[in-house]
């Protein structure tokens, strides 16, 4: 029989549910996704550390989970909420359920209520603490637990999800370039898709020194996705500001663009809800071409969208925004000879699950890498 769960935000509305995945409590910043497919990959994304995420599509576990679309080790996500999860996964690749996968790796989460109502409220009051559980079943004690949990801003988060020793991915065929990649939350499919191109990837901690990285002699730098709020990121920008100072070509997604952001003199700041699934369409304005997206963060660059910024590198510019809310996409650092150096974009274009639109972008780290040899 299933056991009576409770979610509390931290504004105070609450939703009676039950139990699905592990008993207990957890806390942590209430988000939505709003992809219909890719629930594994989601629960495997570093990025989600410390969040309670939130299904806007009805139906989740459909397919249970196999062993082959994880994006890391184990589930980040502090918890987890659905509205209908499957009683019986059917896939051929399905090794388990979800529920089951919830209750091996211990995450809470509740299902049963009514996701729409949440997804709506997270839009119009934004993304805030909360908590579940199968424990404090009382609106108002919860609450009281919730309001004594740290908030996402000024969270260093990083430090909490990167490897704790480096590690090589080899290229595929030929060795073309060799590329280190700071990992913030690397996800297991970025640099899987940089050796498919012939490049050779060493991840590499956050702390990494740049001595550590000039050791490896790298044709280029990367800086992966992450959580928590770049702001805190005072190591891997100090870091980024040297390469960008000795030439080296360099490429960031989600929060590597952040960073590269605070490396040119930027500021970042939280968005009320993020942006966060698989159907997030972004303008390229170089081409003009629609890209249809995965993203996954709760904080953005704060960049004139209309005129460059001048930077001790070169010019800076915005390359990609958002066609939802033209919030910043994406930058570009071209120097003074009119040669791209260094690019980074807000989404995921390794986009496990799908879509597959912006994968062009390790072709363009490739062309970016030949150009400087």
């Amino acid at each position: 029989m299933s056991q009576p769960a409770l979610l509390v935000l931290e504004d105070g509305r609450s939703f009676a549910g039950t139990s699905y995945g592990a008993t207990g409590s957890t806390f942590g910043e209430a988000v939505f996704t709003t992809g219909m497919t890719g629930y594994q990959e989601t629960l495997t994304d570093p990025s989600y550390h410390r969040q309670i995420v939130t299904q806007t599509a009805p139906h989740i576990g459909n397919t249970g989970i196999n062993d082959e679309d994880d994006e890391s080790q184990k589930i980040w996500v502090a918890g987890y909420v659905v509205r209908d999860p499957a009683r019986v996964p059917s896939n051929w690749r399905a090794k388990r359920s979800l529920d089951d996968q919830l209750k091996g790796q211990e995450i809470v989460g509740i299902s049963g209520i009514d996701t729409r109502a949440l997804t709506r409220h997270l839009r119009e009051r934004g993304a805030m603490r909360a908590g579940i559980s199968t424990e404090i079943l009382d609106p108002a004690e919860l609450l009281q637990k919730v309001l004594e949990q740290p908030p996402m801003v000024g969270a260093d988060l990083a430090s909490e999800v990167t490897t704790f020793e480096p590690y090589v991915v080899p290229a595929e065929g030929e060795k073309r370039f060799t590329v280190v990649a700071l990992d913030l939350g690397i996800k297991t499919m970025t640099p899987k898709r940089m050796s498919e191109r012939g490049i050779e990837v060493h991840v590499m901690p956050a702390n990494t020194s740049l001595d550590e990285i000039l050791a490896v002699n790298p044709d280029g730098i990367f800086m992966s996705n992450g959580p928590g709020d770049p702001e805190t990121t005072e190591h891997p920008t100090t870091l980024l500001k040297e390469l960008l100072q000795r030439g080296k070509p360099y490429f960031g997604i989600c929060f590597g663009n952040q960073v590269f952001g605070r490396a040119l003199g930027l500021g970042t700041f939280k968005l009320k809800y993020g942006h966060r699934g698989i159907n997030q369409p972004v303008l390229d304005r170089a081409t003009g071409k629609v890209e249809i997206t995965a993203q996954n963060h709760g904080f953005a660059v704060d960049a004139p969208i209309d005129s460059v910024v001048e930077t001790p590198y070169g010019t800076a510019e915005v390359s990609h925004v958002s066609l939802n809310d033209n919030v910043v996409e994406g930058l570009k650092l071209t120097g003074h000879d009119g040669r791209v150096l260094a690019f980074s974009v807000q989404y995921h274009p390794e986009a496990a699950a799908g879509p597959h639109d912006s994968a062009y972008l390790f072709d363009r780290f490739v062309e970016l890498m030949e150009g400087r040899n």
